[in-house]
């Protein structure tokens, strides 16, 4: 169950959702990278935001490094934290699922990912997992952040795919192959695919 504060209401927009998906031109979706850190998910996501915003459209995108600078950033990275930390996403990108929401974020375990998927499903939105599938052995050699090292090197504990489990998605909408592609391509195949699913025209 959904945790909710007592003593609150939901209050419902004037609009319909049919009215503003009209006015925006846009079907709304989440569209939820997952993968490796290093994986390219950000760099993907730029390129997506960019390619679907240049076309009209009305979208957002919720990094996962940038909400933990406001919103997530009372939490670390334990496996409590970490699942506190995709709930608290996922229901942002249920808000902001009227619009196209651009989600780049690890979401390690399976649980977390099933759940941003069920409420969305259960508020009628659509909800598209994308598996950034990149070799942990590509984001390694990359280590953009430096954090395979430091993990390497006993200074970072519990990250992802090191001494923390990464469960890849069974049945993602969509796998990209970021190890022998680049963003502006990846970018354009997850926009192929709304295409042809009819969620953006």
């Amino acid at each position: 169950m959904t945790p909710r504060s007592p003593n609150v209401t939901w209050h419902d927009a004037a609009t319909s959702r049919d009215e503003r998906w009209s006015a925006t031109g846009t079907r709304g979706a989440t569209v939820w990278l997952t993968g490796l850190s290093g994986s390219g998910k950000s760099t993907i996501a730029v390129e997506l935001l960019q390619t679907l915003v240049a076309r009209g459209l009305a979208a957002y995108s919720l990094d996962g490094d940038n909400l933990r600078h406001g919103l997530n950033g009372d939490l670390g990275f334990s496996a409590e934290d970490r699942t506190e930390n995709i709930r608290r996403v996922g229901e942002v990108a249920r808000l902001f699922a009227e619009l196209v929401a651009v989600v780049p974020v690890i979401s390690p375990y399976s649980a977390g990912r099933d759940h941003a998927r069920r409420i969305h499903e259960d508020a009628g939105l659509d909800f598209v997992e994308v598996f950034v599938d990149t070799p942990i052995e590509v984001c390694e050699a990359r280590d953009v952040k430096g954090l395979y090292a430091k993990a390497r090197a006993g200074e970072l504990t519990g990250f992802t795919g090191i001494d923390d489990p990464y469960e890849a998605p069974e049945k993602p909408e969509l796998v990209l192959d970021a190890s022998s592609k680049d963003a502006e391509t990846l970018a354009d195949e997850v926009v192929a695919y709304l295409e042809r699913e009819g969620k953006i025209r």
